[in-house]
């Protein structure tokens, strides 16, 4: 029996939530916390917990019949270093599509229409009203164009935005036209609201630093549920400490951010603690992929959402 290490708390929950179990696949359940399963020698395939740290793998030198790590993450920068070059690793791309997009139009609204505000002002009851600005005419920037910026874009197309100008690593022709990431200096300067989605890489790293916020308009809003080291950090409280541009974010650098650091009390500075992936759209997709990969896996099929580790490294 190919044993496979799941994240449920038993292997019933495990079968009911996947639709069964395939023939030969043996479960042990692994959730993070506490010791390992016993068949720490004999595990083939390892789904890593959601929320849980590349701490997971503390014992990955001792898993020597070990062919898959699968995280439930779509980055997997923190796994990447302690995964074996041997062992084939798969990430949950796709999985976090709806909720991460879903998200990140929410954060454009809440900081557009100055929810932020007005939830600031509940506690002292402040009946203090602000003219918002409308997603509706405002010109779309999307930077890291694939399954969840084409996501973000479908919610937005109730919103009556004026254009949406999508940015990839390569430009790509086809139903929409997707702009090379060379070009991003030229689109940045007509960019109301950006959302900034790409996947972290030494090349995304510090992609958006104090030369790209300055070639932003005036009232610009930047919306970030990427990930935190894309942005120069210290560029973004300078660009927003005067009120010039505005930002919404799920993800910052460092994370967690400290109590006392500037952008909690940058002025148009709305935050999130990385909670894009975390809503109860993630359990049936995660479930879904999982059962799919463990067919194959049982199969002998090729996997999906291989990573490239050219890519991330």
């Amino acid at each position: 029996m190919t044993v496979v290490w799941l994240p449920y708390a038993s292997p019933a929950e495990a079968a009911a939530r996947l639709g069964g179990i395939p023939e030969g696949i043996e479960v042990d359940c692994f959730t993070g916390d506490g010791p390992p399963p016993e068949s720490v020698d004999r595990v083939a395939f390892f789904v890593a917990p959601y929320l849980k740290g590349p701490e997971v793998l503390a014992d990955v030198a001792k898993m020597t019949s070990l062919k898959v790590i699968h995280t439930l993450t779509a980055g997997v920068e923190n796994f990447l270093p302690h995964v074996p070059e041997h062992v084939t690793l798969c990430n949950a791309a796709g999985v976090h599509d709806a909720s991460t997009a879903e998200l990140a139009v929410a954060l454009a609204l809440v900081s557009e229409r100055r929810l932020d505000l007005f939830a600031r002002n509940m506690p002292t009851g402040d009946w203090q009203s602000e003219f918002g600005t409308s997603v509706a005419d405002r010109r779309v920037l999307i930077i890291g164009y694939g399954n969840i910026g084409a996501a973000i874009e479908r919610r937005l197309a109730g919103f009556e935005v004026a254009s949406i100008t999508r940015v990839a690593r390569r430009a790509r022709s086809g139903p929409v036209e997707v702009h090379p990431i060379e070009d991003l200096a030229g689109l940045l300067p007509a960019a109301d609201i950006t959302f900034l989605v790409a996947p972290h890489t030494p090349a995304t790293e510090g992609l958006i630093g104090a030369a790209e916020l300055a070639l932003l308009p005036d009232d610009a809003l930047l919306v970030n549920v990427a990930r935190g080291r894309l942005v120069d950090t210290d560029a973004l409280v300078e660009a927003t400490a005067n009120g010039r541009i505005r930002a919404a974010l799920d993800v910052t650098e460092p994370e967690p951010l400290p109590p006392d650091h500037p952008l909690w009390r940058a002025p148009g500075v709305f935050i999130s603690p990385h909670v894009g992936g975390a809503s109860s759209a993630f359990f049936p997709r995660a479930d879904r992929m999982l059962g799919s990969q463990l067919r194959r896996f049982a199969e002998g099929r090729e996997l999906e959402n291989i990573v490239d580790r050219k890519t991330v490294e």
